[in-house]
C-alpha cells in the first residue's frame, strides 16, 4: 500500500535555517498548516535531541488551523568546514474521533496511516563587514557637502574641507587611518625585533667563542702549560656579563612578538 501525502503544509518545506553566531541559543520557526477538513495530530522529532529544544513539539491542530513552532539550537563551537547531518521529522495522523490521550494515539496508529515530512538543517553566519553599494549618481547627491559636487575644482574642496574640520572634531578616527596607523606600529616592532635578533646572534657568538676559550684553556691547563689567573678571570667577567643580556635580548624578543600580536 503506498504510503499516505503529509496532509500539513509546511514552511519552511526543506530547510530549517539558523543563523549564527552560535555562541547563543538561535531560534528559528516552523509553521504548520492543516488545510484539510479533519483534525492532525502531530509531532517533531529530531536525529540529535540533545542540541535542540522544540516548542510545542506534539499537538493536534484544527481544519484550517496553523500551529508555529519553535525550534531552538543550543550554543555550540560552530566549525564552517563541518557540514551539519542533523534532521527534522514532522510526523502526521488523522485524529480519531474524541481522542484527548495524545499517547494512546499514537500507540494505537498504524504504519500506514502515518506521514511524514523531513527537513535538514543548515547553519548561517552573518555577512561581515557588510556595506551598502550606492550608484555613482547617488554619491554625490545634492545633500552632501560642497567638496564632493561635481563641478567644483579643487581649491573649493580644500577650502570646505578645512571650513568643516573643527565639526569633525572628536569623531572616530577612519578606519585607513587607524590602519595605517597599526601598520606603522607593526614594522616599527618588526625592526626591533630584528634588531634583537642581530644582538641575539651576536651574544651567541660571543659565547661560542667564550666557550672555545674556556675549552682551551681547560686543555692547556691539563698540559700542564700554565695561564695567567688574570684570563680565566676576564673570561669568567665576560661569561657572566653576556649571559644576562642574553636573557634579556630573548625576553625583548617574546615581549615584541606578543605585542605584535595583540596589535594584528
Amino acid at each position: 500500500m503506498a504510503k499516505l501525502e503529509q496532509v500539513l503544509i509546511l514552511e519552511p518545506p526543506i530547510e530549517l535555517k539558523f543563523k549564527g553566531p552560535f555562541t547563543d541559543v538561535v531560534t528559528t520557526n516552523l509553521k504548520l498548516k492543516n488545510p484539510s477538513d479533519k483534525r492532525v495530530c502531530f509531532k517533531v522529532k529530531t536525529t540529535a535531541p540533545r542540541r535542540y529544544c522544540v516548542r510545542p513539539n506534539s499537538g493536534i491542530i484544527d481544519p484550517g488551523s496553523m500551529v508555529t513552532v519553535s525550534v531552538m539550537l543550543q550554543p555550540f563551537d560552530y566549525d564552517p568546514n563541518e557540514k551539519s547531518k542533523h534532521k527534522f521529522m514532522v510526523q502526521t495522523v488523522y485524529a480519531p474521533a474524541g481522542a484527548a490521550d495524545m499517547d494512546a494515539v499514537w500507540k494505537d496508529a498504524k504504519a500506514e496511516d502515518l506521514m511524514d515530512s523531513k527537513l535538514r538543517c543548515v547553519f548561517e553566519l552573518p555577512f561581515e563587514n557588510e556595506k551598502s553599494v550606492q550608484s555613482p549618481g547617488s554619491a554625490c547627491g545634492s545633500n552632501l557637502p560642497t567638496m564632493c559636487r561635481p563641478g567644483n575644482d579643487l581649491e573649493t574642496s580644500k577650502s570646505a574641507a578645512v571650513t568643516n574640520a573643527p565639526k569633525s572634531e572628536g569623531l572616530p578616527m577612519p578606519k585607513s587611518v587607524s590602519t595605517s596607523l597599526d601598520d606603522i606600529e607593526v614594522r616599527k616592532l618588526m625592526e626591533e625585533c630584528k634588531r634583537l635578533q642581530a644582538e641575539l646572534a651576536k651574544i651567541t657568538d660571543e659565547n661560542r667563542q667564550l666557550k672555545d676559550d674556556g675549552l682551551r684553556l681547560r686543555k692547556a691547563a691539563q698540559s700542564g702549560n700554565p695561564v695567567s689567573s688574570t684570563s680565566n678571570a676576564a673570561v669568567r667577567d665576560h661569561g657572566s656579563t653576556a649571559l644576562p643580556s642574553l636573557l634579556v635580548v630573548i625576553a625583548a624578543i617574546f615581549i615584541g612578538f606578543f605585542l605584535g600580536k595583540f596589535i594584528l
